[in-house]
């Protein structure tokens, strides 16, 4: 079976007319189903006018009633199937809408956990949620809306002009001529009013603006009696959008009213001009082709009217995809395909002549010349000042990024020839701040471990001493709250532990894991780190003397390179580097790591 091609791989850019269009290639059943819908349940526009005027004739010119019974059966029926076409319709496209709006929210969280993490660290979380929710809702809502106008407009175009062609023929100049006009007019009048939307547009940014300031300037507001304050410049704001408002309104009642009484002027002179033709005799016209011209006059402007304000609707759609095209699109990717696949890791890395530069600062090495070699299931610490390079070390030994010069060897292979989603198998990270998610305790332990029994999650929180606090909120299934909010530091520490003891990694990066704890709490963390630990390669970074002087091997950076290696006791002996950063450590406030 062949395999469709993925969005973010079809996706052009240049072209993103091409891609809306491609968007709805997988559903041309659903599209051509939905389009027969309408356009049939629609009939009724372009057709009613044609049965009102036989029902006309047969009263100006006393033909049989049989006639008026049965016009008025045919206008039952085509007024009655709407409803089940109706829905067919509304079935149809819906199906085919919600499935492009879920395969672009699918492309997009598929590209972000392909884009690499330092393309992540540059750009803005905020702005990928958005492309996520808001820029797919106007791509839909573009497609929806246009779908929906455009089909109406076109449906009652081609009905009316071409009735119109078969019974009175010699009107269609005037439908060329005044139904332009007429729209164009309508059209130009609603440009006026984008003035007063900016306005109001601009007075809503800034009191929502205003209101997240608020909301998070309240402790201090309510601490230092400032409430009469932050109220004045609320109210400030809120009057402003209210007179915004008011314009806005003012300027909207206007456009209302002269549109309404221009184009009630047009229809007016329409249907005069058709009822002097008829009057005269020319063209054979009769008192209901009059009354069908007058009614399609309305309709044909309303429909170009509709066809030509679409056009703000369809430009917004397409700004979207070429908004979601930037994350579809970067070439900043973490590629693993048809690399080899990691399938044990016994832990051994060695750093070969390793260089690191950043893309915003090509010409400064963050690892500058790096040679480690790294035993299985030793433990190295990772110390210096802010700046040294300790946490690009770090993403290299993750694969977050890659040596601009030299290579990484994990147990004789590098490591850019790896697929690095297999490699991070076997591979944990304790971070300073710990990632936890809302929902249970056991879900938080085992995610992406989810295989795993009961009795191993409580020997995993056993051996993180997590288990005892775990027990007093409820046991596996208690609820740790969004982000861990029910859990102090410490504890949140201590189930990020767990949930890399569960993985039972053979490479272990342990960064800042203490350094935001209290005495108690990082004691305790001490503990079950020293059991995670045990027999795994670790990489350490810490701030705190007590935590590295137990490593089995120190690497002291500065600048990015390695200026001394060794144990605790060696490098203090030797009085260098690291001797000096114990010393300043000692000093109030100052760490050793920096």
């Amino acid at each position: 079976m062949t395999t469709a091609p993925l969005l973010e791989d079809t996706y052009d850019g240049a072209h993103p007319v091409r891609t809306l269009t491609g968007l709805f290639r997988g559903q041309r059943r659903n599209v051509g189903v939905a389009t027969a819908a309408f356009v049939v349940k629609h009939s009724p526009v372009w057709v009613i006018p044609l049965l009102t005027a036989n029902v006309i004739d047969v009263v100006v010119d006393h033909r049989p009633l049989r006639e008026l019974w049965v016009t008025a059966v045919l206008m039952a029926l085509f007024i009655v199937q709407n409803l089940p076409l109706h829905q067919l319709y509304v079935r149809s496209l819906s199906r085919a809408v919600r499935t492009v709006e879920t395969n672009l929210r699918m492309a997009l969280a598929r590209r972000l956990q392909e884009l690499s993490i330092g393309y992540h660290r540059r750009t803005s979380a905020g702005m990928l949620q958005t492309k996520i929710v808001r820029d797919v809702e106007n791509v839909v809502e573009s497609c929806r809306q246009a779908f929906d106008t455009g089909m109406a407009a076109a449906t009652t175009l081609v009905g009316a002009v071409v009735i119109t062609a078969f019974r009175v023929p010699e009107f269609l100049p005037v439908y060329a001529l005044a139904v332009p006009a007429a729209a164009a007019l309508v059209v130009s009048m609603r440009r006026r009013m984008s003035a007063r939307n900016a306005a109001y547009r601009t007075e809503v940014e800034h009191m929502s603006a205003r209101v997240s300031e608020m909301t998070h300037l309240i402790p201090i507001t309510r601490a230092h009696a400032l409430e009469r304050d932050e109220l004045s410049r609320m109210d400030a704001t809120l009057v402003g959008v209210r007179q915004a408002g008011f314009r806005l309104d003012v300027t909207n009642g206007w456009f209302g009213a002269l549109s309404w009484i221009l184009m009630q002027l047009l229809s007016v002179g329409c249907l005069i001009g058709a009822a002097w033709v008829a009057w005269s005799g020319r063209f054979g016209m009769t008192a209901g082709d009059v009354t069908m011209l007058s009614s399609y006059f309305v309709a044909l402007t309303g429909a170009v009217t509709a066809l030509m304000s679409m056009a703000p609707i369809v430009t917004k759609g397409l700004e979207s995809v070429r908004s979601m095209g930037e994350v579809l699109t970067s070439p900043d990717l973490e590629r693993n395909a048809g690399k080899a696949e990691v399938g044990a890791v016994e832990g051994q890395l060695d750093f070969e002549a390793v260089s690191f530069a950043y893309a915003d600062a090509p010409d400064e090495s963050a690892v500058d010349g790096l040679d480690l070699h790294v035993r299985a299931g030793e433990t190295i610490a990772l110390v210096g000042p802010s700046g040294s390079g300790k946490s690009t070390v770090l993403n290299l030994v993750i694969g977050f990024l890659t040596p601009t010069a030299g290579r990484i060897v994990l147990d004789g292979r590098d490591l850019v020839e790896l697929d690095l989603r297999t490699y991070r198998r076997f591979l944990a990270v304790v971070p300073q701040e710990s990632l936890l998610f809302e929902g249970t305790v056991r879900d938080n332990v085992t995610y992406g471990s989810r295989d795993h029994s009961d009795a191993a999650v409580l020997a995993a929180l056993r051996d993180a001493n997590a288990l005892e606090f775990v027990e007093e909120m409820g046991g596996l299934d208690a609820l740790i709250g969004e982000r861990g909010a029910r859990l102090s530091g410490g504890q949140r520490q201590r189930l990020a532990i767990a949930r890399a003891l569960i993985r039972d990694p053979r490479v272990l990066v342990l960064d800042e894991a203490t350094s935001a704890l209290d005495t108690a709490s990082e004691r305790l963390v001490q503990e079950a780190l020293a059991r995670l630990m045990r027999g795994r390669t670790t990489f350490v970074v810490a701030h705190r003397l007590s935590t590295i002087r137990g490593a089995d091997r120190i690497a002291v950076l500065r600048h990015g390179r390695l200026v001394e290696l060794g144990t605790h006791a060696d490098l203090l002996a030797a009085d260098g580097a690291y001797a000096e950063l114990t010393r300043l450590s000692a000093g109030p406030g100052v760490p050793v790591g920096g």
